[in-house]
């Protein structure tokens, strides 16, 4: 089964990207016309990829041109996982007057399920009796052996089927034999199939269904591979182009960085040579195909439009037969006199060149002889030459300029950047290549970069590069040479022009930095009441003291990465160098075997808030015992404190008659169980009762007193609230 993939077929970003770039080149730019290879007929041969553009988004554009005649049928074939994106970007055009009739496509059915949609079923490899079973009542022609003097040569009739029937032989055995039986004109005649020459469907339609069937069988010999036809429609010869987009590596960069020798940091020049790594991981080859490089990375997803999707529909029955169904709801600087010894002869041109200078020769003895030739030796057996020349390589900067020369021309494009390979690049399938597509001088700055977090004790040798280079540097390893000799390795984010950027290569053993914090307590810095809240800010101050010891020879320029804090501001501290997203930058010039120290305050300010309500009288104390209050601020919460003690005054005279008055209540619960009890003729009788009016005197006083102090104390509370609330001084 194939689908038909009617022209409407729309073209993602990278292919519009990729064609938009190609059709601003001038005229004289464009690849000349490659000859028609097509043959005129109904099948044209696969046109070859003539146009490769790679990202740096796993993806590519790929371009196919060539010529047909006539009407044409185009058959290419791609991997299974590519169908998805060919059918989301394909671009298919027929040029000079042509039109694409349609594409056709192998589905993503099972073959087994393929095979069986046709009219005769070869899924599992039916025998010859099994698909003359499959046939009956179809008309064949059939020819027989000449060693069947009984039958006709050839002979017309329809199928009926196959039998098998047990038949003596010259021996006399008895065997079992498969018999055609095939109704003809003259009759029914049985046949054995071992007497069958050749046997043809005389039915088209099923001499069709057949062949297609055999077709299908055929592609299925590589499940991983899709044929997909382009039917073209015209008259003559014409130019055939097919665009699209599918998955394919990131071409990657690699870059190899050339310094002078290494000695006082400070600004230089830097050869630059940048390769693009690109892969064919294709199953065909490129021949001289046109390259393009796009740094950028446009958005580029996957989509299943190639597996069948059905949507699931309810059955529905008929009323009689409706029923209910389910429902589904770092260490110490200087530490070791010894060490220091060590340290202070390593500097960092003896650990570059140490080789060099232990091969140069030192005393008169082991000069050469002026002259000497390969093969000369000393009493010691060492052959000069080899041990100057050594010298000499060890000691030269490494010339990049004059062995490669960059292939590839660089341009902006958009918001994207490419590099288009000047020359037709030719790769075998499943290779891969490097291509030149950098080499310029850079600016460069030598710099030593210290950061606690990477090293405790030891900053990083390292460059301020600035990408002069005029191209855009996208990310990749950097291969750092000092002189002509390794220094180590970077890596590099991508780089737009001028951009400025700082790398890495190597750690600084000449260098020590020592990073000591201190921080104190924090101290309020002011003190306003606003409606009845106490408002403070306290202001927390933070140093980190570094200490860098250069043991080198040389001067260091040190940059020292300190973290950037939001909740934190600098403080008495001169602004850094440079300020990046989770660093500030410091530069520090430190002399050959002399010590520096770089201090850098912060100072964070925190809030609080505190309800005077709230607050209890040492609150308040310790806020009118700050040097930041205001007079006003202190006068207002003095006042608020006098209004607080009147209020809690009375508050307690209130408590203390209520206590009272509850003694007397509660006697009173005890005056009534003995009144009760007691006869009234007793003299205690009398007695209790007494008490008990009295204590009715006493209750009544001591209602209407706390009565008036409720009073006095609602009018305090609420002059207190009043005052506190309409508090705004500062």
């Amino acid at each position: 089964m194939r689908r038909l993939l009617f022209v409407g077929v729309g073209l993602a970003l990278v292919g519009a990207l990729a064609v938009g770039y190609l059709a601003s080149q001038p005229a004289e730019a464009q690849p000349p016309e490659r000859p028609n290879a097509n043959p005129v007929g109904d099948v044209a041969a696969n046109l070859p990829v003539t146009q490769v553009v790679l990202f740096s988004s796993g993806v590519g554009f790929f371009q196919r041109e060539g010529k047909v005649s006539g009407n044409a049928r185009v058959d290419l074939t791609f991997p299974v996982q590519d169908i998805n994106d060919l059918i989301k970007s394909m671009v298919l055009r027929d040029l000079d007057g042509g039109h694409i009739a349609a594409v056709s496509y192998d589905n993503n059915a099972p073959i087994d399920r393929t095979l069986k949609s046709f009219a005769i079923n070869l899924t599992g490899n039916p025998t010859f009796a099994g698909i003359l079973n499959q046939a009956r009542g179809e008309k064949v022609e059939v020819v027989l052996t000449q060693t069947n003097a009984t039958q006709p040569g050839t002979m017309t009739g329809t199928v009926v089927g196959i039998e098998k029937q047990r038949q003596n032989v010259a021996n006399k055995d008895v065997v079992e034999v498969e018999v055609l039986n095939l109704w003809c004109a003259d009759g029914m005649r049985a046949i054995k199939l071992a007497e069958l020459q050749r046997l043809r469907f005389l039915n088209p339609v099923i001499d069709a269904e057949f062949k297609k069937a055999l077709e299908t069988l055929a592609t299925s010999h590589d499940t991983q591979k899709k044929a997909v036809s382009i039917q073209c429609a015209g008259e003559g010869s014409r130019r055939v182009k097919v665009d699209y987009v599918v998955e394919n590596p990131i071409w990657k960069t690699s870059y190899r960085l050339v310094l002078d020798k290494a000695g006082e940091q400070g600004a230089d020049k830097a050869q630059l040579q940048g390769w693009a790594v690109v892969e064919n991981a294709t199953d065909e080859d490129w021949k001289d195909v046109r390259m393009a490089l796009i740094s950028g990375r446009p958005i580029s997803f996957q989509m299943d439009l190639y597996s069948p999707l059905f949507v699931d529909r309810p059955t529905e029955k008929l009323e009689l037969f409706q029923s209910l169904r389910a429902v589904a709801y770092s260490g110490a600087m200087l530490k070791d006199a010894k060490e220091e010894m060590v340290l202070e002869a390593l500097t960092e041109s003896e650990r570059t060149f140490g080789l060099a200078r232990q091969l140069r020769p030192t005393t008169a003895a082991s000069q050469p002889e002026r002259g000497a030739a390969p093969g000369k030796k000393d009493t010691n057996g060492v052959d000069y030459f080899y041990r100057v020349q050594l010298g000499k390589d060890l000691a030269s900067r490494m010339d990049l300029g004059g062995s490669v020369q960059s292939a590839a021309s660089a341009a902006k494009l958009g918001n994207f950047f490419r590099y288009l390979v000047e020359k037709p690049v030719s790769l075998a399938r499943q290779k891969s290549a490097l291509l030149p597509i950098v080499a310029k001088d850079v600016e460069s700055k030598r710099v030593s970069i210290y950061n606690e977090l990477t090293h405790a004790k030891f900053p990083l040798l390292g460059l301020q590069l600035k990408n002069t280079s005029g191209a855009h540097l996208m990310q990749g390893p950097i291969t750092v040479f000092e002189g002509s000799v390794y220094g180590g390795d970077a890596k590099i984010a991508d780089l737009q022009p001028n951009e400025e950027r700082l790398i890495s290569y190597a750690v600084d053993l000449g260098t020590e930095v020592d990073a000591k914090p201190s921080s104190d307590n924090g101290r309020i810095t002011s003190v306003k009441a606003v409606k009845g809240v106490i408002h403070t800010t306290t202001k927390v101050r933070e140093t980190k003291t570094y200490t860098i010891a250069n043991r080198n020879d040389v001067e260091r320029s040190l940059l020292i990465e300190h973290p950037v804090r939001n909740d934190f501001k600098l403080a008495d501290t001169d602004k850094p160098t440079e300020t990046a997203a989770d660093v500030y930058r410091f530069a520090v010039k430190v002399p050959a075997g002399k010590t520096e120290t770089k201090a850098i305050t912060e100072e964070s300010l925190v809030a609080s808030a505190v309800n005077i309500t709230d607050s209890n009288d040492e609150q308040i104390r310790f806020f009118l015992s700050q040097t930041a209050i205001t007079p006003k601020v202190k006068a207002a919460l003095e006042q608020a404190m006098s209004l607080r003690w009147d209020l809690q005054k009375v508050t307690r005279e209130v408590a203390e008659q209520e206590k009272q008055l509850k003694v007397i209540t509660d006697d009173q619960v005890r005056l009534r169980a003995n009144l009760r009890e007691m006869p009234t003729t007793a003299a205690a009788y009398k007695r209790y009762l007494e008490k008990f009016d009295t204590q009715e005197t006493q209750i009544e006083a001591f209602q209407a007193k706390i009565k008036e102090l409720q009073t006095t104390e609602h009018a305090k509370k609420k002059s207190f609230e009043d005052f506190v609330n309409s508090l705004n001084v500062e």
